[in-house]
């Protein structure tokens, strides 16, 4: 019999509709913190923060910036077309979801302005997308472009938000190439990241571009065949050695997000550049990471699966987002975060 912390089904629960952030809190640090270890529980505010970790800690973020990846043309007859792009396969060519699907077929052409058009050149169908190739303006670039028609693209959920395109940025966000935001780090202010500083606790940066793999649900019943989508990732070796000089000084690691999570446990502790499809479920050894900020995840999410991994229980985990729910936490991109201690 399977294991029930593989199954799917397993990971579901029931979140009002309330209780989905449509908008991020002011300043950005005034979100709530939910505590946990092994024996206690704790609610706190994420400016907090200092008086939860000590000296020699590290905080290892994502620095991946969200890029304008929306965009919304036409085909030559009128038909109106909504492209999100996933990730770059050449020069000018993109991996892209796109919407009506169907109605566009390998050679279809996309106009977004008398300047700026893509022709679809391959279906893919481990996304169902499309591979686009699109034609730039002499003395343009495709980064020009999209900064000029292609709008930041908010998850699905939120439906009702007056945010700008900064608040769905964090504030040490430096490159460009993600399709959304790595949430957990979205709490951060620049004011916070400087008092941490001043107290020694020192910060490192990798880059997974956060892709459709991250969001998309899974979708087989047991979950250790859910096949992720890679995303792209960058840990460099001035990353290992602040990890390396944190531990050798007694500090702890604290992973800001899962994407941070991936990334370092793909790593193997050794600079890597390349793709990552790694799954992290219960039964995962975890190798580096001793303490992890997230935020409040989708049901049946690999994100779920990952901080049941972390916590050490799926059971353990969702009794802690009923209290979350119980206790009016905020839930998913604009929501409240959590600090786990393994």
């Amino acid at each position: 019999m399977i294991d029930s912390d593989l199954l799917l089904s397993n990971y579901n629960y029931e979140l009002p509709s309330d209780r989905i952030a449509q908008n991020p809190v002011v300043p950005r640090d005034s979100s709530k913190l939910m505590v946990v270890d092994p024996h206690n529980l704790a609610h706190h505010h994420f400016y907090e923060l200092p008086q939860l970790l000590k000296p020699h800690d590290l905080l290892l973020l994502n620095n991946t910036k969200v890029i304008p990846a929306r965009l919304y043309g036409h085909k030559p007859n009128g038909v109106e077309v909504e492209i999100l792009l996933i990730e770059p396969t050449g020069l000018n060519r993109w991996l892209a979801l796109v919407k009506p699907g169907k109605r566009l077929p390998v050679g279809s052409e996309i106009i977004f302005s008398d300047r700026f058009k893509a022709t679809v050149i391959r279906t893919d169908e481990a996304t169902k997308g499309r591979e686009l190739l699109f034609e730039i303006p002499q003395g343009q670039t495709f980064e020009q472009m999209l900064a000029e028609i292609g709008e930041v693209p908010l998850p699905p959920y939120i439906t009702n938000s007056q945010s700008t395109p900064d608040q769905y940025q964090t504030v040490y966000a430096q490159t460009a190439g993600a399709i959304a935001a790595p949430t957990a780090g979205l709490h951060f202010t620049e004011r916070l990241l400087a008092e941490l500083t001043s107290m020694d606790v020192t910060q490192a940066c990798i880059t997974l571009h956060v892709g459709v793999g991250t969001f998309r649900p899974v979708e087989v019943e047991n979950i250790t065949e859910h096949n992720l989508h890679q995303e792209w990732i960058e840990v460099s070796p001035e990353a290992i050695a602040a990890i390396q000089e944190a531990k050798a000084k007694g500090g702890r690691i604290i992973g800001v997000g899962t994407t941070t999570a991936r990334s370092i446990e793909t790593s193997k502790m050794q600079p890597y550049t390349g793709k990552t499809g790694l799954m992290i479920y219960p039964s995962y050894e975890w190798q580096v990471l001793d303490g992890l900020i997230t935020n409040f995840h989708l049901p049946k999410s690999s994100l779920l699966m990952l901080v049941a991994s972390f916590l050490g229980s799926r059971e353990k985990l969702l009794d802690l987002y009923q209290e979350a729910i119980a206790q009016q936490y905020r839930f998913y991109s604009f929501g409240d975060g959590m600090l786990i201690w393994r």
